[in-house]
Formats: C-alpha cells, structure tokens, sequence
C-alpha cells in the first residue's frame, strides 16, 4: 500500500509532461504555390484527366506533344482553358478535333483552379525546352 502511495503521483507527473516533438530525419518540403500548382496540373494530367494517354511531353502519340501545345498557344496568345472547356475552337491539330471531343466529357468537369493548374503544367514544359 506504501508503495502504491508514491507510484501513483509519479505516474500522474510523468503523464502530464508535455510531449516533445522529435524532428524529422526527413523533414517535409515546402511548396511554393507555383510548385502546388505545377503538382496539381501534373496529377490532373495523369489522373482524373488522363491526357497521358495521349500527349506525351516531347512527341506526338495520339494527340500532339505538351510542348507542342503550349509553344502554339503561347505564340497565338490563345486560352487552353477555354478550350478544355470547349468554349474555343482547335488551334493546334484540328484534324484531332473529334478525337479530343470525346474527352471533354472530362475536362468540362474540371474546376477553374484545376484548369490553370493543368495550363501551367503544359507552359511548365516550355522552360524545359532550349
């Protein structure tokens, strides 16, 4: 019973001792919002877009290449925007017109931060080009 006496506040004060956060080996990176923005319009691309299928960022497969497609709007001062929107008429390879109609099924969907973040991954591969 003694000994109950003395373990029982020792336990109590070791229970309410602040924790102490040990820091990480690897220590998380934080974004910029360009780079959240970059990663978002990357995810979109290979997820829920599924425009990987086909544009590839250097050759054309089905569809003309990302760089293809930013290098042309950007020259044109066009909106890729409006165009995942289908609110504008194709400027890049229009005999894939009919092709890329089926998807807008999808891009339609996207909300207009997912739209730029997808537009300012297409441009990011601009940078890239020498």
């Amino acid at each position: 019973m003694k000994n109950l006496f003395f373990i029982l506040p020792a336990l109590f004060l070791i229970s309410c001792q602040k924790e102490t956060k040990k820091e990480s080996l690897y220590p998380e990176k934080t974004l910029s919002a360009e780079e959240k923005q970059l990663e978002l319009g990357r995810e979109i691309f290979d997820g829920k877009g599924m425009c990987y299928s086909c544009h590839k960022p250097d050759q054309k497969v089905i569809g003309p290449s990302i760089t293809e497609i930013a290098k042309i709007y950007k020259e044109k001062n066009a909106d890729i925007k409006l165009f995942l929107k289908e609110k504008s008429e194709p400027i890049v390879d229009p005999s894939q017109y009919s092709v890329m109609k089926t998807n807008f099924a999808i891009t339609k969907t996207f909300s207009d931060e997912e739209l730029k973040a997808v537009e300012a991954y297409f441009y990011s591969h601009l940078k890239n080009e020498k």
